[in-house]
Protein backbone atom coordinates (compact mmCIF):
# COMPACT_ATOMS: atom_id res chain seq x y z
CA UNK A 1 0.00 0.00 0.00
CA UNK A 2 1.11 3.69 -0.75
CA UNK A 3 0.22 6.75 1.14
CA UNK A 4 0.76 10.36 0.64
CA UNK A 5 0.56 13.23 3.29
CA UNK A 6 0.03 16.87 2.20
CA UNK A 7 1.70 19.41 3.89
CA UNK A 8 4.01 16.81 6.33
CA UNK A 9 6.51 19.59 7.70
CA UNK A 10 3.28 20.87 10.34
CA UNK A 11 2.51 19.25 13.71
CA UNK A 12 -0.02 17.00 12.49
CA UNK A 13 1.58 16.38 9.15
CA UNK A 14 5.11 15.15 10.78
CA UNK A 15 2.76 13.05 13.12
CA UNK A 16 1.26 11.33 10.14
CA UNK A 17 4.00 10.67 8.20
CA UNK A 18 5.66 9.16 11.23
CA UNK A 19 2.81 6.66 12.16
CA UNK A 20 2.39 5.51 8.31
CA UNK A 21 6.13 5.05 7.94
CA UNK A 22 5.96 2.69 10.78
CA UNK A 23 2.94 0.67 8.98
CA UNK A 24 4.20 -2.81 7.81
CA UNK A 25 0.91 -2.12 5.56
CA UNK A 26 2.53 0.75 4.15
CA UNK A 27 5.28 0.04 1.50
CA UNK A 28 5.81 3.68 0.47
CA UNK A 29 5.01 7.04 2.18
CA UNK A 30 5.36 9.97 0.00
CA UNK A 31 5.25 13.47 1.17
CA UNK A 32 4.94 16.66 0.09
CA UNK A 33 5.52 20.36 1.94
CA UNK A 34 6.18 23.91 1.30
CA UNK A 35 9.47 24.37 3.36
CA UNK A 36 10.90 20.36 1.99
CA UNK A 37 9.74 20.65 -1.63
CA UNK A 38 8.76 23.83 -2.45
CA UNK A 39 4.92 22.94 -3.05
CA UNK A 40 2.28 25.45 -2.58
CA UNK A 41 -1.71 24.75 -2.36
CA UNK A 42 -2.24 28.16 -3.81
CA UNK A 43 -0.33 27.33 -6.77
CA UNK A 44 -1.97 25.40 -9.40
CA UNK A 45 1.03 24.69 -11.73
CA UNK A 46 3.04 23.60 -8.50
CA UNK A 47 0.18 21.25 -7.72
CA UNK A 48 -0.25 20.04 -11.20
CA UNK A 49 3.52 19.25 -11.57
CA UNK A 50 3.37 17.41 -7.98
CA UNK A 51 1.09 14.91 -9.06
CA UNK A 52 2.32 14.41 -12.32
CA UNK A 53 5.94 13.56 -10.61
CA UNK A 54 4.53 11.33 -8.07
CA UNK A 55 2.43 9.34 -10.53
CA UNK A 56 5.42 8.60 -12.50
CA UNK A 57 7.23 7.81 -9.41
CA UNK A 58 4.38 6.03 -7.23
CA UNK A 59 1.58 5.34 -9.41
CA UNK A 60 -1.73 5.15 -7.49
CA UNK A 61 -1.91 6.22 -3.96
CA UNK A 62 -4.63 3.90 -1.34
CA UNK A 63 -4.47 6.69 0.88
CA UNK A 64 -3.91 10.70 0.42
CA UNK A 65 -3.80 12.67 3.27
CA UNK A 66 -4.40 16.88 3.24
CA UNK A 67 -2.58 17.64 6.38
CA UNK A 68 -2.74 21.59 5.01
CA UNK A 69 -4.37 24.41 6.62
CA UNK A 70 -3.67 27.90 8.33
CA UNK A 71 -5.78 30.00 10.92
CA UNK A 72 -3.28 32.79 10.78
CA UNK A 73 -2.17 34.10 7.94
CA UNK A 74 -0.01 37.28 7.27
CA UNK A 75 -0.26 38.20 11.09
CA UNK A 76 -4.06 38.36 10.51
CA UNK A 77 -5.96 36.59 13.47
CA UNK A 78 -9.10 35.56 13.37
CA UNK A 79 -12.20 38.31 13.62
CA UNK A 80 -13.66 38.44 17.19
CA UNK A 81 -16.35 40.39 15.09
CA UNK A 82 -17.74 41.18 11.75
CA UNK A 83 -16.87 44.37 11.97
CA UNK A 84 -12.69 43.30 11.86
CA UNK A 85 -13.28 41.84 8.54
CA UNK A 86 -11.01 42.14 5.85
CA UNK A 87 -11.34 41.08 1.95
CA UNK A 88 -7.80 40.48 2.16
CA UNK A 89 -7.67 38.20 4.85
CA UNK A 90 -10.61 36.51 4.24
CA UNK A 91 -9.58 35.98 0.43
CA UNK A 92 -5.71 34.44 2.17
CA UNK A 93 -8.13 32.04 4.20
CA UNK A 94 -10.39 30.80 1.16
CA UNK A 95 -7.32 30.48 -0.57
CA UNK A 96 -5.43 28.01 1.88
CA UNK A 97 -8.17 26.33 3.54
CA UNK A 98 -10.62 25.96 0.58
CA UNK A 99 -9.46 26.70 -2.74
CA UNK A 100 -5.89 24.78 -2.26
CA UNK A 101 -7.93 21.53 -1.27
CA UNK A 102 -10.30 22.06 -4.09
CA UNK A 103 -7.23 22.02 -6.45
CA UNK A 104 -5.60 19.00 -4.64
CA UNK A 105 -8.72 17.22 -5.40
CA UNK A 106 -8.59 17.98 -9.54
CA UNK A 107 -5.07 17.46 -9.69
CA UNK A 108 -4.91 14.13 -6.84
CA UNK A 109 -8.01 12.11 -7.18
CA UNK A 110 -7.11 10.53 -10.75
CA UNK A 111 -3.69 8.83 -8.53
CA UNK A 112 -6.50 7.19 -6.81
CA UNK A 113 -7.23 3.42 -7.66
CA UNK A 114 -10.20 2.79 -9.27
CA UNK A 115 -11.31 -0.34 -8.15
CA UNK A 116 -10.01 -0.74 -4.93
CA UNK A 117 -10.71 1.30 -1.60
CA UNK A 118 -8.42 4.62 -1.65
CA UNK A 119 -9.04 7.38 0.76
CA UNK A 120 -8.46 11.08 0.26
CA UNK A 121 -8.66 12.92 3.75
CA UNK A 122 -8.51 16.30 3.94
CA UNK A 123 -8.23 18.40 8.05
CA UNK A 124 -10.77 20.28 8.26
CA UNK A 125 -12.38 21.74 11.61
CA UNK A 126 -15.38 21.68 13.74
CA UNK A 127 -15.55 25.46 13.75
CA UNK A 128 -16.55 24.85 9.52
CA UNK A 129 -19.92 23.25 10.87
CA UNK A 130 -22.47 25.67 10.36
CA UNK A 131 -24.94 23.73 12.54
CA UNK A 132 -22.53 23.61 15.95
CA UNK A 133 -22.22 27.72 15.57
CA UNK A 134 -22.74 28.79 18.49
CA UNK A 135 -20.43 31.35 19.55
CA UNK A 136 -19.71 33.67 16.07
CA UNK A 137 -16.46 35.07 15.36
CA UNK A 138 -13.68 33.69 13.27
CA UNK A 139 -15.98 34.28 10.42
CA UNK A 140 -13.30 33.53 7.40
CA UNK A 141 -11.68 30.93 9.26
CA UNK A 142 -15.42 29.28 9.61
CA UNK A 143 -16.69 30.64 5.84
CA UNK A 144 -13.21 28.98 4.45
CA UNK A 145 -13.24 25.52 6.40
CA UNK A 146 -17.45 25.66 5.73
CA UNK A 147 -16.72 25.64 2.15
CA UNK A 148 -13.91 22.99 2.13
CA UNK A 149 -16.70 20.66 3.29
CA UNK A 150 -19.17 21.41 0.57
CA UNK A 151 -16.34 21.13 -2.06
CA UNK A 152 -15.45 17.96 -0.24
CA UNK A 153 -19.13 16.43 -0.25
CA UNK A 154 -19.36 17.85 -3.88
CA UNK A 155 -16.42 16.17 -4.98
CA UNK A 156 -17.16 12.80 -3.29
CA UNK A 157 -20.27 12.57 -5.39
CA UNK A 158 -18.44 13.57 -8.58
CA UNK A 159 -15.42 10.74 -7.38
CA UNK A 160 -18.09 7.84 -6.62
CA UNK A 161 -18.76 7.81 -10.39
CA UNK A 162 -15.39 6.51 -11.66
CA UNK A 163 -13.83 5.44 -8.61
CA UNK A 164 -17.10 3.19 -6.35
CA UNK A 165 -14.83 1.94 -3.68
CA UNK A 166 -13.04 5.71 -2.80
CA UNK A 167 -13.78 7.23 0.23
CA UNK A 168 -13.33 11.09 0.24
CA UNK A 169 -13.93 12.62 3.60
CA UNK A 170 -13.08 15.78 5.86
CA UNK A 171 -12.28 15.47 9.52
CA UNK A 172 -11.85 17.05 12.70
CA UNK A 173 -9.06 16.68 14.33
CA UNK A 174 -9.28 17.95 17.54
CA UNK A 175 -7.33 20.75 19.68
CA UNK A 176 -3.88 19.57 19.07
CA UNK A 177 -0.71 21.35 20.64
CA UNK A 178 0.94 22.61 17.57
CA UNK A 179 2.09 26.10 16.73
CA UNK A 180 -1.05 26.92 14.91
CA UNK A 181 -3.36 26.24 17.19
CA UNK A 182 -1.21 27.27 20.50
CA UNK A 183 -2.60 30.78 21.09
CA UNK A 184 -6.34 29.68 20.70
CA UNK A 185 -6.08 26.33 22.90
CA UNK A 186 -6.76 27.90 26.22
CA UNK A 187 -10.01 26.10 27.80
CA UNK A 188 -9.76 23.59 25.67
CA UNK A 189 -8.41 19.77 26.27
CA UNK A 190 -5.29 19.62 24.02
CA UNK A 191 -3.99 16.14 22.22
CA UNK A 192 -0.16 15.55 21.24
CA UNK A 193 0.25 15.79 17.30
CA UNK A 194 1.14 11.95 17.39
CA UNK A 195 -2.36 11.44 19.51
CA UNK A 196 -3.95 13.05 17.03
CA UNK A 197 -2.18 11.52 13.89
CA UNK A 198 -2.53 8.05 15.88
CA UNK A 199 -6.74 9.19 15.75
CA UNK A 200 -7.23 9.88 12.79
CA UNK A 201 -5.57 7.19 11.01
CA UNK A 202 -7.73 4.81 13.37
CA UNK A 203 -10.90 6.41 11.76
CA UNK A 204 -9.62 6.59 8.24
CA UNK A 205 -9.85 2.48 8.58
CA UNK A 206 -12.47 2.20 9.77
CA UNK A 207 -14.62 4.20 7.02
CA UNK A 208 -16.65 2.61 4.30
CA UNK A 209 -17.38 4.22 0.94
CA UNK A 210 -21.16 4.61 1.81
CA UNK A 211 -19.38 7.04 4.20
CA UNK A 212 -17.30 9.17 1.16
CA UNK A 213 -18.69 12.69 1.63
CA UNK A 214 -19.01 13.00 5.30
CA UNK A 215 -17.49 15.37 8.16
CA UNK A 216 -16.05 13.26 10.76
CA UNK A 217 -14.56 13.84 14.04
CA UNK A 218 -11.54 12.38 15.71
CA UNK A 219 -13.73 9.70 17.74
CA UNK A 220 -15.46 8.47 14.90
CA UNK A 221 -18.71 10.54 14.95
CA UNK A 222 -20.42 12.76 11.87
CA UNK A 223 -20.72 16.51 12.43
CA UNK A 224 -23.33 18.40 11.33
CA UNK A 225 -22.67 20.36 8.46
Amino acid sequence: MKALVIGSSGGIGRALEARLRAEPRFDAVATLSRSEDGFDICDETSIADAASNLRIRYGAFDLIINATGALVINGNVPEKTIKALSIDAMMAQFRVNAIGPALLLKHFHPLMPREMRSVFASLSARVGSIGDNRLGGWVSYRAAKAAQNQIIKTAALEIARTHPEAIVVTLHPGTVATRLSQPYSSGHQTVTPDHAAGRLLDVIANLSPSQSGGFFSYSGQPIDW
